[in-house]
């Protein structure tokens, strides 16, 4: 296993360069990444102290920095040190830029101004958390999406990841013991989709939830049998209702919400929003 050291340089909270840091050292199985941090580098004296970092423990750079002083002694004191520096949003600007015929603003920080799709955001994280595994029913008709599914079919995640993307959503477990209220079947506003996943699949990561519990994992939650009928009782019911349903078996949580984000799509442009 080779070991990296990735410092991430910017003049704002750094979020995108640990985003892009994910989604390019995820394609690389034999890479251990250490990572160093640097936000908000907005003047001479603060890169010179990350400098010397650097220094001390070399590998490569990725920075955001439109400030050209700070740009420019960042990327030629890497030079002098042998250091690898990437400005991971050049590419991308400079296409834009060359596509519209615009140029750029060139303010840090500028992809997280607060503006109303970030108050949106902020209110849609909210909603989905005070809805969560089926709370505050009387309120389900203002979501934008409802996920229902038996317990640990990735409810409560999936629909974080959702708010994240400015989506209202509630999350409903079903019981077969309790079903859900009426209101479930009456709504008009939200999309409802059923995720559901395969009955081993399922017994493992309820059998791991217990074990972290300290509780026994011998019990009718795990029993195959009894899990095979809580899976068929969500199917049919996801049939009735004509719901879309998502296998979310060998999907990671970005995989469905994927999906969901097509499904909603799909519904809005058929009925011509």
């Amino acid at each position: 296993m080779k070991q990296l050291h990735l410092h991430l340089l910017s003049d704002s909270t750094g979020e995108t360069l640990d985003m892009v840091a994910n989604a390019c050292l995820s394609q690389f199985d034999n890479v251990a990444s250490v990572r160093h941090l640097w936000p908000m580098v907005r003047s001479e004296g603060h890169l010179g102290r990350v400098l010397d970092d650097i220094e001390q423990k070399p590998g490569l750079v990725l920075y955001t920095l439109v400030n050209p002083v700070i740009r420019r002694e960042l990327e030629q004191a890497c030079r002098r040190r042998g250091i690898n520096a990437v400005s991971v949003l050049d590419p991308v600007i400079d296409a834009l830029s060359a596509v519209t015929g615009e140029a750029t603003q060139g303010r840090p920080g500028r992809q997280h101004v607060l503006d109303a799709a970030y108050f949106a955001r902020v209110d849609a994280i909210q909603f989905t958390i005070a809805h969560d595994d089926g709370l505050q029913s009387e309120n389900w008709e203002e979501a934008d999406i409802i996920l229902a599914g038996v317990s640990r079919s990735s409810k409560t995640p999936t629909s974080i990841y959702l708010a994240n993307r400015g989506y209202k959503v509630a999350n409903i477990p079903l019981v077969r013991e309790s079903p859900p209220p009426k209101r479930l079947f009456e709504l008009k506003h939200p999309m409802v989709i059923g995720l559901t996943t395969s009955s081993d699949r399922l017994i493992q990561i309820r059998r791991n939830r217990l074990l972290a519990l300290n509780q026994a994992p011998e019990t009718d939650y795990v029993d195959t049998e009894a899990v095979n009928a809580e899976l068929v009782f969500a199917r049919r019911m996801f049939a009735d209702q004509g719901w879309p349903v998502i296998d979310v078996t060998r999907r990671s949580i970005e995989e469905t919400a994927l999906a969901i984000v097509k499904l909603v799509t799909e519904r809005h442009e058929a009925a011509g929003e």
